[in-house]
């Protein structure tokens, strides 16, 4: 078991499976990362060296927002809203949903939040 970027990624899967198990970088972007790197797509993150990790986690740092950084944006954006009073930030606040849908029948876990 070892960290990159935060992230528990698993030493059986390949390197392109494990690396989109990072909050914030898919498939994209991780391929960007291992074609930059030169590193193989179909080796296993426990084949990878110590210098790999390494270099793997100082390129997502230096390019890519990631895990605690992302969420951490996220809930500033939230917060944001529910100081503006606009709509999205009262819904955020009431647990409803956010993007019009029905409520009347549907969205019952956000619902039953409220009644109780």
């Amino acid at each position: 078991m070892s960290y990159i970027s935060g992230a528990r990624s698993v030493a059986d899967k390949q390197v392109r499976i494990a690396s989109t198990q990072i909050d914030g970088i898919g498939p994209k972007k991780a391929i960007q990362v291992r074609y930059r790197l030169g590193i193989s797509g179909n080796i296993k993150i426990k084949e990878l060296t110590k210098y790999q990790i390494d270099q793997i986690e100082q390129m997502i740092g230096q390019d890519h927002i990631v895990h605690w950084e992302l969420k951490r944006g996220e809930r500033a954006d939230i917060e944001r809203f529910i100081s503006l009073s606009c709509y999205r930030g009262i819904r955020h606040q009431d647990g409803l949903p956010l993007r019009g849908q029905r409520t009347h029948t549907n969205a019952r876990t956000c619902r039953k939040r409220i009644r109780k």
